[in-house]
């Protein structure tokens, strides 16, 4: 039974001290990895607090990933990994300033940075911050601030066919925030699923929540319908207009079978995720599921980390009414994450139409980047021994590679060859050998003029190149 001594609080909340005290002991290997705590009743009734008190102390070692929930099993200590040294010093973790520089990395969360308008940015940030306005300098409101959220949907009307509300909108500091809001929101005892392969990262935060989960396969056209059915799934999350890492396109027909599916039972939603649907080189612009939804059963998400670049961490969500309403009751009292005056110069951005430019700059760039390095494979040695698989879109195509190494040698490999990659099974849980050894080439950050330089380097890591 934990016990701790409440008089060694000095000032602030007792459920801060009693989750620091935990995570302490987690840290110090005294809780073991594995160790059931308490029930939120049994440590109350033990330390004589209230079990809200208790409660709020689990969901913040909850959240901070020391403890997962089990549902109708209880709480248990996560495995950490080795993160202290003796005499419980932290350990030596590598300095951010000595980040390994690799020669081309090609894992899926990178793309060209130098694209960036920084001008026409750093002017709307020093105009913010120049403004006396003292909306400004003042707490966020909890959606963010109007000023984006029109700009917003204002842009989803002119450019993605969608009309929304400015009230439906929720700002949040990239889309692991959202998500874990939208976790709380459905309760811990709503049943989450995705595509697989597909987004890992609301898996993970979602089982830190102690949510069930489940992954519904995919086909050439998308998520597989009868296997949802099956599944015990209440929200789905899909990317219909661009699946990430097949680059596959659900089709219409699939589409109204999934609006179906979550018509059928009340508690049933879907989130779409259209995160770089911007960037398809043939053909037209996708619409979202959003817009062919009338009953109000699809949550739409978006980020412009993806299109603008990484450290501007403003994503959005948009909810359906009666979603909409339930997070005004119950979740109003979290505060905004993003500073205003980001806000602020975002929707100056959008609705002075440079995010348009720019998406329209990005597009054409990405689309000569993906015929150059298409080009250059073909005249290297890695094109005997591998099959591209792509369609049109997104910054990656998928690299089936024919050889003798395993997966972890691959890795290795190019590790040794200043090479960064990633794989198909990175993505799934689904792995047999028509996906095996399969690489997921994300082409956005490499530079034009090394391109050549890349793919024969990448082409000495196999040993069927050099034989």
């Amino acid at each position: 039974m934990l016990t701790y001594d409440l008089s060694e609080r000095k000032g602030g909340p007792i459920y801060k001290f009693l989750y620091q005290k935990i995570k302490e002991e987690i840290i110090e290997g005294k809780i073991k990895p594995g160790e059931r705590l308490p029930s939120k009743r049994a440590l109350a009734e033990q330390m004589k607090v209230g079990v809200i008190t208790v409660a709020n102390a689990y969901d913040l070692l909850i959240s901070e990933g020391y403890v997962r929930s089990e549902e109708k099993r209880g709480y248990f200590v996560q495995d950490l990994g080795s993160i202290c040294i003796n005499g419980g010093e932290p350990a030596a973790f590598k300095d951010e300033l000595t980040e390994h520089k690799y020669l081309a990395d090609f894992r899926a969360n990178r793309m060209s940075l130098h694209m960036f308008p920084s001008t026409v940015w750093n002017r709307y940030m020093r105009e913010a911050l120049s403004l006396q306005a003292d909306s400004l300098l003042e707490t966020v409101p909890y959606k963010g601030l109007y000023k984006l959220r029109l700009a917003i949907s204002e842009y989803l009307l002119q450019n993605r066919g969608i009309q929304v509300s400015p009230s439906q909108i929720i700002i949040g500091a990239g889309t692991e925030y959202l998500y874990s809001r939208l976790i709380q929101l459905f309760g811990r005892t709503c049943t989450f699923a995705s595509e697989d392969p597909g987004y890992k990262k609301f898996e993970a935060i979602s089982r830190g929540y102690g949510n069930p989960w489940e992954y519904i396969p995919i086909d050439d056209h998308g998520l597989i319908i009868d296997k949802l059915e099956q599944s015990d799934a209440d929200v789905i999350h899909v990317s219909p207009s661009n699946h990430f890492p097949t680059g596959i396109i659900m089709p219409i027909t699939r589409r109204k079978a999934l609006l179906d599916w979550a018509n059928k039972v009340k508690k049933r939603y879907i989130i779409e995720d259209d995160y770089d649907s911007e960037f398809r080189y043939s053909g037209q612009l996708i619409l979202p599921m959003y817009a062919m939804d009338s009953n109000n059963k699809v949550i739409y998400m978006n980020t412009f980390s993806k299109t603008l670049v990484p450290s501007i961490r403003i994503s959005y969500m948009v909810l359906p009414p009666a979603l909409m309403e339930r997070y005004e009751e119950t979740m109003s009292f979290y505060s905004c994450t993003v500073s205003s005056f980001e806000q602020y110069a975002l929707a100056k951005f959008i609705s002075e139409k440079h995010f348009e430019r720019h998406i329209n700059h990005m597009r054409n760039y990405y689309k000569k980047q993906r015929k150059r390095i298409l080009s250059s494979l073909k005249k290297v040695p890695l094109s005997e021994i591998s099959d591209v698989y792509e369609r049109g879109a997104g910054t990656h195509f998928l690299l089936k590679v024919h050889t003798r190494l395993t997966e972890e040698e691959i890795r290795r490999v190019a590790h040794e060859a200043n090479l960064a990659v990633s794989l198909y099974s990175d993505y799934s849980d689904l792995v047999n050998a028509e996906n095996q050894n399969t690489l997921v080439i994300n082409y956005a950050a490499i530079q034009p003029e090394r391109i050549t330089e890349v793919l024969m380097r990448m082409s000495e890591i196999f040993p069927e190149c050099r034989e």
